[in-house]
């Protein structure tokens, strides 16, 4: 199974609350960059986060993919949400795309790869993991790839 966690592309900085913000033109052009890595991939699932930049992300990654099924909002996704959660919902889904923030993404791939979040994995926004195993347990993926827009 493989597992991409992407980081949303550069958001407004001032929106009336966080959930809010907007993509700006160059974080549309950097999530553009990065879906481009997505096409061909055996892709089964867009699950992002509630935030308004989180499903502008997933959207524009749909778009370029021409992905049929709709993207999947999970409240588990936000800022501040626990990787071992995610965990516990990632179990049915095989090939998933993840759209959502730091500090969740560094660590959820440090969790994925090593078990532990001590070593969060930098992200930059746009930036495109891709990890590899047989299931989406903590310390039993492979990280194969980080690109960044």
């Amino acid at each position: 199974m493989k597992v991409w966690i992407l980081r949303h592309g550069e958001a407004q900085g001032h929106a009336r609350t966080d959930a809010e913000r907007n993509l700006t033109e160059h974080g549309r052009a950097e999530v553009l960059r990065s879906a481009a890595h997505l096409i061909g991939q055996p892709l089964s699932a867009i699950i992002a986060s509630p935030y308004v930049r989180a499903q502008q992300t997933a959207q524009l990654v749909r778009d370029v993919l021409d992905f049929q099924p709709e993207i999947r909002t999970a409240p588990w996704l936000t800022p501040e949400s626990n990787p071992l959660q995610v965990l516990e919902k990632l179990d049915t889904d095989d090939n998933v795309l993840l759209v959502s923030h730091q500090p969740l993404v560094g660590s959820l791939i440090s969790f994925l790869q090593h078990g532990h979040q001590r070593q969060p994995q930098p992200m930059y926004t746009a930036s495109l993991a891709e990890l590899e195993g047989d299931f989406p347990l903590a310390g039993l993926m492979r990280l194969v790839d980080v690109k960044n827009p």
